[in-house]
């Protein structure tokens, strides 16, 4: 989805992919993947990631 749409037309346009069986747990998912994938491609493009690395030295060490 694009980021010129409005945040109503990204909804209707996710809302329209959507199976006709679908439950508003469903929906409601649907929009806080969609989120949380825009907020990851957002930090992402400043800069704000971890490597692999670090995260697996994280998980060791058990601070994750």
């Amino acid at each position: 989805m694009s980021p010129r749409l409005t945040v109503k037309k990204q909804a209707l346009n996710l809302t329209e992919h959507l199976p006709e069986k679908t439950t508003w747990d469903d929906i409601l998912h649907a929009v806080y993947i969609r989120k949380k994938i825009g907020q990851g491609l957002e930090a992402a493009d400043v800069g704000k990631v971890t490597s692999h690395d670090e995260i697996k030295r994280r998980f060791l060490r058990g601070s994750v």
